[in-house]
């Protein structure tokens, strides 16, 4: 009996540390995170093997608590590798975040926190792969943790993006067609030592996997699939800046200060079914500035930012949320769009870093779907950005690597 009770002990142990890992979300008292590699891109970063990630994030407890960080090796699937903390980290983690400062002349006091990796303690990543950022209290609670990605530049990743075939959606998706070229580098058996990872905007929520490739010439892999590799192309981000704490825009209609200071945007509208309108975004990311400070992170102000939406469309039991890089494109009950029976509006009203934002309505329904284009629109016109990730594992390999990367722009689209 013993036994039996010990080997179903050993198997569900197992379970769990199979299991794919998510990201943790931060507690309410945890704001505006960037996460980056050597570009303005927040959330989820893919860089070259022996580039830098940077992370900043403000407490707006303000008591100059300590955090600790750790970094973690993964699958392709996001289940741990079998790879040992020696094995792919140069140095050490587990450390205290030692650079940090007190906001300064703001009316809410936060203590803003700043990691460069590498660092004296923690001096390089050995291989590619995907990777897990975890911030701890002092006391091993676990605050919120970040995917990034690192790849080494062995295979070349040429992507190009279409219109679909399928008339049906020709005006409203786009196509992600890619090659895999690797001269210098033998690829034994593609059709299962390749996995692919498509995603839209850095946006890891809404990607696409597990594409075999189509066929072979010589060493090229080729991927031109249609509805397989396809997105809804959605529309450009709405957007507001609040870098001037006093003064309305073309988007803020009202300013009211009282404990701090509070932003009023105009109501916005569904956008389904307009025209298509361009309207340069930066594709959901968002910036922190202002103009009352030389230092935007720890002089910048925080605002309570109100966002109505006007929607006269059923939900059929479905929920409308506000989606963006301000909070990695998470949805959860903060994001929630309330219906205001007095005012007859969807309301929210989010506490965010004094910056240029770009954000965007979309449905999540009662099955668990996410709709982006139900408020939005969806255009194949639409400018978004699209990256292309190779994962190699040899036979007999330990981990999965990334070889290889690409991306484009549907700027370019073409049919």
């Amino acid at each position: 009996m013993k036994k039996i009770l010990s080997l179903f002990c050993f198997l569900w142990a197992s379970l769990l540390i199979a299991q794919e890992q998510v990201e943790v979300l931060p507690p309410n008292y945890i704001k505006s995170i960037i996460f980056n590699g050597n570009s303005n891109i927040k959330g989820n970063p893919v860089i070259k093997l022996g580039e830098s990630i940077h992370l900043e994030f403000d407490d707006i407890i303000g008591d100059e608590a300590n955090y600790y960080y750790i970094i973690e090796h993964f699958n392709y699937d996001w289940t741990p590798s079998e790879l040992i903390k020696s094995e792919y980290l140069n140095g050490f983690d587990n450390v205290r975040i030692v650079n940090y400062n007190n906001s300064y002349n703001t009316l809410q006091g936060y203590t803003h926190y700043n990691l460069n990796i590498p660092n004296k303690d923690t001096q390089s990543l050995k291989v590619s792969g995907n990777y897990l950022l975890k911030v701890f209290t002092e006391n091993d609670e676990l605050v919120f943790s970040r995917k990034f990605m690192v790849y080494r530049p062995i295979a070349q990743v040429k992507v190009a993006i279409k219109r679909s075939r399928d008339l049906k959606y020709i005006n409203s998706r786009q196509v992600v067609n890619f090659s895999i070229n690797s001269p210098d580098f033998l690829i034994r058996n593609p059709e299962s030592t390749i996995k692919i990872l498509i995603t839209k905007n850095h946006n890891l929520k809404s990607a696409i996997e597990n594409i075999k490739p189509q066929y072979t010439i010589g060493n090229e892999l080729i991927y031109k699939y249609d509805q397989e590799t396809s997105f809804l192309a959605g529309n450009e981000y709405l957007q507001f800046d609040s870098k001037d704490i006093r003064a309305t825009t073309i988007d803020i209609g009202r300013i009211e200060l009282n404990e701090l200071y509070s932003h009023f945007l105009f109501a916005d509208r569904s956008r389904a079914t307009e025209p298509y309108t361009y309207n340069p975004d930066i594709n959901g990311q968002f910036v922190v500035r202002t103009l009352q400070g030389e230092n935007a992170s720890i002089e910048a102000e925080y605002v309570w930012t109100h966002f109505k939406l006007q929607n006269y469309d059923p939900l059929d039991g479905g929920e409308l949320h506000l989606y963006g890089a301000f909070n990695n494109f998470e949805l959860d009950d903060s994001t929630l769009m309330k219906y205001n029976k007095t005012t007859g509006l969807y309301e929210n009203t989010l506490l965010l870093k004094q910056g240029f934002y770009n954000y965007k309505y979309v449905l999540l329904n009662k099955n668990g779907f996410l709709d982006e284009g139900f408020i939005s629109g969806n255009f194949d016109v639409t400018e978004n950005e699209y990256q292309v990730l190779v994962y190699f594992r040899d036979l007999g390999a330990r981990f999965d690597q990334i070889i290889g990367f690409g991306n484009a722009s549907s700027l370019n689209i073409s049919n």
